[in-house]
């Protein structure tokens, strides 16, 4: 049986007051025993933070973006290499604002996992469909021609990438998918998975990251292919992050 997975995005908040008072309060908070994996994903800025914070707790460290590449004449980018010194261990790609606001195509999100499994980090692979990509019925298209450029760039280690699931027009909105809903897209995500590899199949957390919070997050997760949430704006609240690491018991 799969662990559940709660990974906080903390897209682009915080200070490091504000982080520090913010992570002391989850770590004093997490239920023991703890069952589920949680981690937190900042902006790379504050990297050197949470390896302080977080080193040998049980709150891993991730970040939200990664470079295709592993150093050189590419200003403003960071590497998966520069990432490892500081103990991330997951992080964010292809995130629908990466691909809505920087163009980020299928390719490069599979290039960008590639990068991230080649030095021993998780990519969070996401996909996702638009409202009116889902109002034209094409969800099952667009989550499956996501999901299949990350299989073939790294069809050799695919059980490695752990996949979010954030149907657009549900991020931000306070809009959410019913359970039912995200279950039919989680088991449509799952099936690929399993035509590219059965042991994928078993081992890929699937999470959902379409506002997840404390009110929905146990009837999301009860769902049979629902393996925990990619969260956003619940990760800044402690309370509320809590309350659903909670909801994995």
């Amino acid at each position: 049986m799969r662990p559940k997975f709660i990974a906080g995005n903390w897209k682009m908040n915080g200070s490091l007051a504000a982080n520090e008072a913010l992570l002391k309060e989850m770590l004093t908070g997490l239920p023991s025993p703890l069952k589920a994996k949680v981690a937190i994903c900042a902006p790379n800025i504050y990297l050197s933070q949470l390896h302080h914070l977080l080193t040998n707790t049980a709150i891993a460290i991730g970040s939200q973006d990664v470079s295709t590449q592993e150093k050189g004449a590419f200003t403003g980018e960071v590497s998966a290499v520069m990432q490892k010194e500081f103990g991330v261990r997951y992080v964010i790609v292809g995130h629908s604002e990466r691909r809505q606001y920087h163009g980020e195509q299928d390719s490069v999100v599979a290039l960008k996992a590639k990068a991230a499994l080649a030095h021993g980090i998780t990519p969070i692979v996401c996909v996702g469909e638009t409202l009116t990509e889902r109002e034209a019925g094409k969800t099952e298209e667009v989550v499956k021609r996501q999901l299949a450029a990350v299989i073939h760039e790294n069809g050799h280690c695919i059980s490695e990438i752990v996949v979010a699931y954030e149907p657009v027009w549900a991020i931000g909105t306070g809009k959410t998918a019913t359970p039912e809903m995200a279950q039919t897209v989680h088991a449509v995500l799952r099936a690929q998975l399993h035509a590219a590899s059965p042991i994928a199949a078993e081992r890929v957390a699937i999470l959902y990251g379409g506002s997840m919070n404390a009110a929905n997050a146990a009837a999301l997760m009860v769902q049979p292919d629902i393996d925990g949430g990619l969260i956003g704006g619940a990760s800044l609240k402690a309370l509320d992050f809590l309350q659903i690491i909670q909801a994995t018991i």
